[in-house]
């Protein structure tokens, strides 16, 4: 008897010192992140969604903390989905309380993972669950999975160079329902190929499916301070 109490113990004992080293991880994740205050990057965007033809496009972005950011396009008006505010990781963090899960290992690509989901205290937020895949060696996340409310389920994909030390990538890929993509004014959806004329039903099928938006940095200018008035 006194051998399961024992066990038990143990048991116990390593679950809590695996949640212990699980918020650990989070937290020195999220102190990096912090350090940016704000950034100005230069990039190109590439948009994929099977209803629309998009060049690719010279893009700014800016970010400013607790959670605003902007994308830019140089040349007109740029295509994004309503969950592209959370590219950048300051908003998925810094999003008020919540629970954090040790999920186990997994690899995103060759690397291997600490796999971390985040569940919301507030029952009204907008945010349901994120799942983190934290690469433990840079403390930077490579991927996210974030299920939402209002606006679906999107993920993110990132790859770090330059500006790791500071948690910010080099390439963003998003991927997104389709249905949620923010038309501007005056755009409509343009689903005909040129071969038929599309039911109601392919049409609507088609929006139902996946798109994605890649983003590749050129630069960062980092903590020189940005105005409100960007944000506009």
């Amino acid at each position: 008897m006194q051998r399961i109490i024992l066990l038990l113990l143990l048991f116990q004992f390593s679950l809590f010192a695996q949640a212990q080293d699980i918020n650990v991880l989070v937290q020195k994740v999220k102190d990096k992140i912090n350090l940016v205050n704000d950034y100005e990057a230069n990039g190109r965007m590439k948009t994929n969604v099977v209803f629309l033809k998009v060049p690719v496009a010279t893009v700014k972005l800016f970010f400013k903390k607790p959670n605003r950011l902007r994308i830019k396009n140089e040349k007109g008006i740029s295509f994004v989905p309503k969950g592209a505010v959370n590219i950048n990781m300051s908003n998925v963090l810094s999003s008020g309380k919540y629970s954090v899960l040790d999920a186990g290992n997994d690899k995103v690509g060759s690397r291997a993972v600490k796999v971390v989901k985040l569940l919301p205290e507030d029952d009204n937020a907008d945010v349901v669950l994120s799942t983190l895949y934290i690469d433990p060696v840079n403390q930077v996340i490579l991927k996210t999975k974030t299920t939402t409310r209002d606006n679906g389920t999107y993920e993110l994909e990132m790859s770090y160079g330059k500006y790791i030390a500071y948690g910010l990538p080099d390439k963003i890929t998003f991927s997104f329902n389709t249905k949620d993509y923010k038309m501007p004014k005056g755009v409509t959806f343009d689903f005909e190929d040129g071969s038929q004329k599309k039911t109601a039903a392919e049409k609507e099928k088609l929006k139902n499916q996946k798109g994605k938006m890649e983003i590749f940095i050129n630069g960062y200018i980092i903590n020189k301070g940005i105005a409100d008035g960007v944000f506009n």
